[in-house]
Formats: C-alpha cells, structure tokens, sequence
C-alpha cells in the first residue's frame, strides 16, 4: 500500500500541492468507503478493509476520518449538499409550495437512489438513539440544521400563506416528514422505488391543503396546541 501525503494547511509547507493531494486522498477514502458500504454492508465494512481498498495505510485512513462514524457524518455532508444542488432548479423556477416541496422531496430520493442496497444495514445503526449516526444526534447537527434550512427555503421562497406560529415551526416538521420518507423508501422494494415516488406525490396535496387551512381561525386553537406538543416532545 502506498502512503499518501497528509494535508497541510495554508500556513504550512509545501502549500497548496500538498493541500490539493490531501483532499485527493480524502475524497478517495471517502468514495471507496461508500462503495464498500454498497458490496458489503456498513456492518462488514472495516476502516482496514477501506484503506486496502483505497491504497493507503491504515494510519492514514484514521488520520482523515477518526472512525467509520466520520465517513458517514462525511457522507451526510455531501448528500446534503447534492440535494440542495438537485434542488436548485425547482427553488429557482418555481414559487407555489406544493411544487417546491415535491420537488425538494423528489430531489432527496434522487440523490440517495445509487445507496438504496445498503440503506437497510445502515439504517439498523442509525435507528439507534444512541448512535452518533442518529439523525438526532448532537453529531449529526450540522447535516441536520443544513436540510432544516433546505425545507425553510422552500418555504420562505414560495407564495403560501399560513398562520405565523405555525411558519416558525415548519421547516423543522417537513424535515421531520422527510424523515419519514426516507424510512419508507429503506423499506420500498418496489422497482426503482416508485412507491416512494407515489408516496411523495399522494403527500403533498395534504400538506398544502393543511398549511393553506392553518390561516383559519377556527383551525388556530388546535394549531397551536399541536406546535405546543410537538415543543415539549422535542425538549
């Protein structure tokens, strides 16, 4: 196995050739961990197995991720910022809701599409409250406060119209509903997900109509008694 240069800061030397065949390395570490995770399964994929795949020590590989926990904190970085990226379009051109949340939605099944075979793996860890790769967990917070943002924009961006205390709190339930998207599409066996797809579409509509109808007085008691519970059982 050949060792790679570690990388070195701005202030260091050689500068930025050594900076730029640092990242190099990273970035190879990081996407033959993913393969591996695809073949094998997160479980039976080991930092060692990672660095003999990549051609790298294994004390380089640690030096760049400390754990496999790093690399998948890692991997919820990049796949957040390909979905805002495969978001762009539909935030750009578009201003009603319900079309900007499908299409944010969509956007997250089409980036975690190629991780589909070993969503189910992974996901047995993650479930665990316990696990740093919780979506809820303290490390896991920046992936998290990123995709909140995605789903504030969606808001902020569009035309709807809807009671104030509930636009305060909204971009955290959708992300919340994206979870729950996510959940199901682990379990969807149907071909390319197409379930997920429908699930998306059928979704939609409903929370549009409940957002439109959370401006109405008759609806803002129970409004905020469900922001209220939904409060308490976050803290």
């Amino acid at each position: 196995m050949t060792e790679q240069s570690a990388p070195t800061t701005a202030a260091g030397n050689p500068g930025t050739g050594a900076t730029a065949r640092g990242e190099q390395t990273r970035r190879l570490i990081l996407d033959t961990a993913m393969r591996l995770f695809r073949e094998r399964g997160y479980a039976r994929t080991t930092m060692r197995a990672v660095a003999e795949e990549a051609g790298v020590s294994v004390g380089n590989a640690y030096y760049y991720f400390g754990s496999k926990e790093h690399l998948i904190q890692e991997f919820y970085a990049d796949t957040q910022r390909e979905h805002r990226t495969a978001a762009a379009p539909v935030l750009a051109g578009e201003r009603d809701f319900a079309t900007r949340l499908a299409g944010v939605l969509h956007a997250g099944v089409d980036v975690l599409s190629p991780y589909h075979s070993f969503a189910g793996t992974f996901f047995r860890t993650a479930a665990e409250p316990t696990s740093p790769l919780s979506p809820f967990s303290a490390e896991s917070s920046a992936a998290r406060d990123a995709s909140v943002s995605l789903f504030r924009e969606v808001l902020t961006g569009s035309t709807a119209r809807l009671d104030e205390e509930l636009r305060e709190a909204l971009p955290e339930l959708l992300w919340l509903g994206y979870l729950g998207v996510v959940l199901y599409w682990v379990h969807d066996r149907s071909p390319g997900q197409a379930r997920t797809r429908q699930l998306v579409d059928g979704v939609v509509p409903l929370v549009d109509r409940l957002v439109g109808l959370s401006r109405l007085r008759v609806l803002r008691p129970a409004t905020r008694q469900a922001l209220t519970l939904i409060h308490t059982l976050r803290h």
